[in-house]
């Protein structure tokens, strides 16, 4: 048995749609298949876009084109993907009683001027709920049976964290075996749960991947197929670098280091899992179906090369927190974490000088002004002044001009004098290292330099222990 997601690019015209359908229906000819769909290219932006256009603007002309807009690009696809003319007018109707819904939704954000966080995942739900019914629609014009879920309908329960919703009961099995014994695709909407009083969440960021893996948790799936538009997971990022390759194997524990520092093919959360019970993940491209593609299992592939991938992340800034106050006083980490954690801020990497008078923190670009104001809450406010007059902070500084960058390989585990050779490579392409970070793991170094650095850095290091 196995769970395929197909991602946004994956169901984004007719066509592409149609291709899904032929890749399932291969599939299907020797195993149970699952599929799970991401929302069509172009629509989760759109439903964010307008659905804050109504909260602020009120503009009802505005929510008229979006319809429209939504209207017309379903339809086509509609009309590409299925040929018969009866399978064709069953589907039009679900998506027309959709938008509908979806339609009296966003007048209703504009009349009331609220937009809550409930409020806000049934909107954007209705990208996955519209791609879904054509998805089933075009397998059934291929002469299988098919049925369009919603993440509730195939046992993602949740509790009521909207937005980023957490996962308290699965129910996969129950509700998904006995279709698939019935010969019966299941099409499930990724990103999408549902709270155990039927109230849609979703999932937060990579929340369809994260379907595909809760699927093939719950009915032991022999295997998982993470369908996007590249072939496998690269070495580096092929536009900073035109030698990057396809790694042929990852392990767990290497793709989950790769995801969170910025491999965008899979979601760190995916990992977990496939990772508790075994289950393969195999990364596939679309539009290449005949490439190779990634496998990523327990096996520990050891290569001549120690590091296996380079990646980045970029739109981050570094906080440097600082203070004398904070030398030999238990819980000061403690309270900026759980100041930082209230507001809802990730942190990306943390260091703490050795001397206890400075923290660290990388966090995304847009959560600098919260990380700041969550700071002053707890600590009251900061600048530089006399250390008679300092608190435990005495000045937090901020550099929005940086980027990550995360060396990872698990041949890096307990090889001698790798970080050395990482740095020297680092300090001879120019850049200057302003922050390290090194997991227990030891299968990642990952450090932060000037963003006018990156290209360079990252093509010396791919030079010097990939190419």
């Amino acid at each position: 048995m196995r769970v395929l997601k197909f991602g946004g690019t994956s169901v984004g015209s007719g066509e592409m749609i149609r291709r899904v359908a032929n890749i399932i229906k291969e599939r299907k000819e020797n195993d149970q298949v699952v599929a799970v769909v991401s929302a069509m290219s172009e629509v989760t932006n759109a439903l964010i876009d307008i659905s804050q256009k109504a909260l602020n603007i009120r503009d009802l002309n505005k929510i008229d084109d979006f319809i429209r807009f939504v209207k017309k690009k379903h339809y086509d696809a509609i009309n590409i993907a299925i040929k018969d003319e009866r399978i064709r007018e069953h589907v039009k109707k679900i998506i027309d009683n959709r938008i509908e819904e979806l339609e009296k939704v966003l007048i209703g954000v504009a009349y009331l001027g609220e937009l809550s966080p409930k409020s806000r995942d049934y909107i954007l739900s209705f990208g996955e709920r519209l791609s879904a019914p054509i998805v089933a629609g075009s397998l059934r014009d291929l002469g299988l049976k098919a049925i369009a879920l919603e993440g509730g309908e195939a046992g993602i329960i949740t509790d009521k964290n909207f937005g980023n919703a957490k996962v308290i009961k699965l129910r996969v099995k129950e509700f998904l075996s006995p279709l698939l014994e019935n010969d019966i695709v299941p099409v499930v909407t990724g990103f999408i749960g549902v709270t155990e009083d039927g109230e849609i969440t979703t999932l937060g960021r990579g929340g369809s991947d994260y379907s595909a893996a809760l699927i093939g948790y719950g009915l032991d799936a022999d295997l998982i197929e993470i369908w996007t538009d590249v072939s496998g997971v690269y070495t580096t990022d092929p536009k900073l670098v035109k030698e990057a390759k396809r790694i042929p194997r990852l392990s767990y524990i290497e793709a989950m280091e790769l995801a969170y520092f910025g491999a965008k093919v899979l979601h760190p959360r995916t990992i977990e899992p496939a990772m508790e019970k075994g289950i393969p993940i195999l990364v596939k491209n679309t539009f290449k179906p005949e490439e190779e593609g990634t496998i990523i299992s327990n096996d520990v592939e050891y290569s001549n090369n120690v590091v296996k991938a380079i990646t980045t992340i970029k739109n981050v800034a570094l906080i440097n927190i600082f203070g004398a106050g904070m030398v030999g006083v238990s819980g000061t980490a403690a309270r900026i974490f759980k100041a930082l954690g209230e507001e809802g801020v990730n942190v990306i990497l943390i260091s703490q000088g050795s001397s206890e008078t400075n923290i660290s923190i990388v966090v995304s670009e847009e959560d600098v002004e919260k990380a700041i104001n969550s700071l002053k809450r707890e600590f009251g406010s900061f600048g530089k002044r006399s250390f008679l007059e300092s608190s435990i902070i005495r000045d937090v500084e901020v550099d929005h001009d940086v980027s990550v960058v995360s060396v990872v390989g698990a041949g890096m585990r307990g090889a001698k004098g790798i970080a050395g050779e990482i740095f020297t490579t680092v300090s001879e392409s120019g850049a200057n290292i302003k922050m390290i970070a090194q997991g227990s793991s030891e299968v990642n170094i990952s450090f932060v330099i000037d963003k006018k650095d990156l290209i360079n850095c990252v093509r010396a290091l791919h030079r010097k222990f990939i190419s």
